[in-house]
């Protein structure tokens, strides 16, 4: 298994690191588990999907389960990890069997951590931070990951004061309290470079595939309406 090449499909780098610009929102659907799972993510066309190593994680998911579970995904849809303080030798043999196409972090790791991943592995890295005060977005813009993601918490669905993320100066992807019922909202008020969900798209504990489908396309016609948008304010 080779994994995806980071310059195509729903990798948002292009072959030279550089961010790719889609002029649309990227869109990942996180904790997948079940091949009912990827068979939804495979109908829907997500830019990501997400694979939870966590150990604590209600979500989490073997090696051997995820690797079944990235044979059956489409080319053209990434595959992010989620890991916790996590070995980076055990995070970069994750990369390097092409199980994952970028690292997303969401524990204590810092700037040593990452270059070490680097020296290991040359797949991109999102630090995730929890963000409950403007106080916590000061050591955003100057991470050293290649993105970062903006949270609420842990996966428990409660969003966090959208007007925060206006001293953010560097594209990210928004997470925590996502849902059909408000990421239109999220992509026509904070133009997010990716929206990230993974409790609001869930049913009792697991993937609900009308959630799943509700969630793309909210945030596909709130892309349209963007665009017609800027149109019309353009002439």
């Amino acid at each position: 298994m080779t994994g995806t090449d980071p310059s195509a499909g729903g990798i948002p780098f292009t072959a030279d690191g550089k961010l790719r610009k889609t002029g649309k929102t990227g869109i990942k659907l996180c904790g997948l588990m079940s091949k009912e799972d990827i068979l939804t993510a495979n109908e829907l066309k997500p830019d990501l999907i997400g694979f939870v190593f966590a150990e604590k994680s209600k979500r989490r998911i073997s090696r051997e389960d995820a690797r079944l579970l990235r044979d059956m995904l489409l080319p053209g849809i990434g595959a992010a990890g989620v890991f916790v303080d996590e070995d980076p030798e055990r995070v970069a043999g994750l990369a390097r069997e092409g199980i994952i196409d970028i690292i997303q972090l969401h524990g204590n790791e810092d700037g040593d951590y990452i270059k070490c991943l680097r020296e290991m592995t040359d797949r991109p890295v999102i630090k995730a931070f929890r963000v409950k005060k403007r106080a916590d977005l000061s050591v955003v813009n100057g991470c050293t990951a290649d993105l970062v993601l903006l949270d609420a918490g842990a996966g428990d669905g409660v969003t966090f004061d959208w007007s925060l993320p206006d001293m953010v100066d560097r594209p990210y992807f928004l997470a925590g309290g996502l849902d059909p019922c408000n990421v239109a909202d999220a992509v026509e008020r904070l133009h997010p470079f990716f929206v990230d969900v993974s409790s609001g798209i869930e049913t009792g504990g697991r993937k609900d595939p009308v959630k799943m489908r509700a969630f793309v396309e909210r945030v596909r016609e709130a892309d349209r309406r963007c665009i017609g948008s800027d149109r019309s304010d353009n002439g």
